[in-house]
């Protein structure tokens, strides 16, 4: 019998067009950054999720969502924890080119738990 890898919740705001490419791939996987897009960068707390997808997203893209997934925490840590403001403005950096891979060790579905217009 295999035991289930421990793993980690993460977050991600996102926008209806990105949010048509995770349906597109099975609510498995995030697609392909953009040329402009070097970085994918998952959130750690859902509160800054929320605030991004409200404030943000909405006002760029008419809605807002907030997904939540698990990856696989052994996986995450060649990524270190990001502070990109307060404290609780925490950010996984992973560089598009590793995002296949980052897919990868996504364990079960990507969840939309937030809708914001």
């Amino acid at each position: 019998m295999t035991a289930t890898p421990a793993t980690t919740t993460l977050w991600r705001p996102t926008g209806p067009a990105e949010l048509d490419l995770v349906r597109a791939l099975a609510w498995r996987a995030w697609p392909p950054r953009l040329p402009e897009q070097p970085i994918f960068y998952p959130v750690l707390n859902e509160e800054y999720a929320i605030t991004i997808a409200r404030d943000w997203n909405v006002k760029h893209d008419g809605a807002g969502y907030v997904t939540r997934f698990e990856v696989a925490s052994d996986f995450l840590t060649r990524y270190p924890v990001q502070q990109a403001g307060g404290r609780t403005i925490l950010e996984l950096w992973v560089p598009a080119e590793e995002l296949d891979d980052f897919n990868a060790h996504i364990v079960g579905e990507i969840q939309v738990v937030h809708e914001f217009h």
